[in-house]
């Protein structure tokens, strides 16, 4: 008999065994999760063997369509676990494959929170992550195109603009998806009509267009709180954390080389 890393015992491999069966074994041995066995109650307990293959980069959400397949990275950082966009790339050989509709039914819809990526002169300069707003369109929205699933993501988008830099109000605007200029950014829902809050808080995310513009996807976080008691309408979420990236970025000499060079979802644990 042969001893697991937990103690308990498995079978020896004998020569006359099947491929198959040799590799159910090999895994029982060292702990390796049967490539079609994984799913996504596993990623949420988190154990050892389910932490090596995320950390080694063999864990993928997979959507297929007419096209294809898409495919997004699932990645552990500080103890989190991060969706990223569904994209057209290759899927690592031996990676364990979930469908991207489960893992994106794990969210919590009372605490979803996103996020993006900015960087800038050839590098990544931090994360910033959004607790978006429960039960609003334009929250669900942000969420598409953070994960991509709709076939257009913010990844690779810039941001376009500075209002009242080192003023109260201070805040920047990106999200065009389409043209990257400032003249894109179409709704993905066909009725962004909600219950929205107001705020002037520095950090609030909120949207500069009321439903029915043609570039309701575009987004403003406001880096300095407003003065007077005013605020801003249609909230529809919070930066959480990374708003000193958001300040470095508005203070970069051009807001428009400001990239969002990845973006997704938080798993919850």
């Amino acid at each position: 008999m042969m001893t697991t890393e937990t103690g308990a015992t498995a079978d020896p491999v004998h020569l006359g065994d099947s491929a198959s069966s040799i590799m159910n074994k090999v895994q029982e041995i060292t702990g390796e999760i049967p490539q079609k066995q994984l799913t996504v109650e596993d990623l949420r307990r988190m154990r050892e063997p389910v932490k090596r293959l995320v950390e080694a980069g063999r864990v993928m959400a997979v959507q297929e369509d007419q096209d294809g397949r898409r495919s997004a990275r699932i990645t552990l950082q500080d103890g989190q676990l991060y969706l990223h966009p569904l994209l057209r790339q290759p899927t690592p050989a031996h990676a364990h494959t979930l469908q991207e509709s489960e893992v994106v039914g794990v969210l919590e819809p009372s605490c979803t929170l996103v996020f993006l990526d900015l960087g800038w002169a050839g590098s990544t300069r931090g994360r910033v992550t959004i607790r978006l707003t429960p039960d609003t369109p334009l929250a669900r929205q942000f969420v598409l195109l953070c994960t991509g699933q709709r076939g257009h993501t913010y990844r690779n988008t810039k941001l376009l603009w500075v209002w009242n830099k080192g003023q109260p109000g201070e805040r920047v605007g990106g999200g065009d998806y389409e043209s990257n200029d400032g003249e894109g950014g179409a709704p993905l829902l066909p009725d962004l009509q909600g219950q929205y809050r107001e705020s002037g808080r520095a950090g609030t995310v909120w949207a500069l267009w009321g439903p029915g513009s043609p570039w309701c996807a575009q987004f403003v976080i406001t880096t300095r709180d407003l003065q007077d008691d005013l605020q801003w309408p249609r909230v529809f979420g919070d930066v959480v954390s990374g708003l000193d990236v958001v300040r470095a970025a508005v203070n970069h000499s051009d807001i428009t080389e400001v990239t969002v060079v990845d973006c997704g979802v938080v798993l919850p644990l």
